[in-house]
């Protein structure tokens, strides 16, 4: 059986996620440049950067991080967050 609180106190789910996280990116990006549909490559980046950020903020979180780091990660998760935003209502 997988040891799960291990897995969470080294940070490693959080290395899970980036991993997801990316390999959606890729994905997309692959789809759209084969197909010309999907999302565009701004679109897909501005999609996936915040979770990536989050994902930053959960391991420094998980590991111990001085807390500025975390602070710092959460700061550009909301600035990729923002980004996004802004991205998709200008259309």
């Amino acid at each position: 059986m997988p040891d799960f609180a291990a897995l969470f106190a080294s940070g490693r789910v959080a290395d899970l996620m980036i991993a997801v996280l990316l390999i959606e990116a890729l994905a997309l990006l692959a789809f759209w440049r084969v197909s010309g549909r999907g999302l565009p490559p701004r679109s897909v980046i501005a999609l996936v950067l915040p979770g990536v950020f989050f994902a930053l903020a959960l391991r420094a979180a998980l590991t111990g991080a001085w807390w500025g780091f975390v602070s710092m990660a959460m700061t550009a998760a909301f600035f990729a967050h923002a980004w996004d935003l802004w991205c998709r209502w200008r259309g």
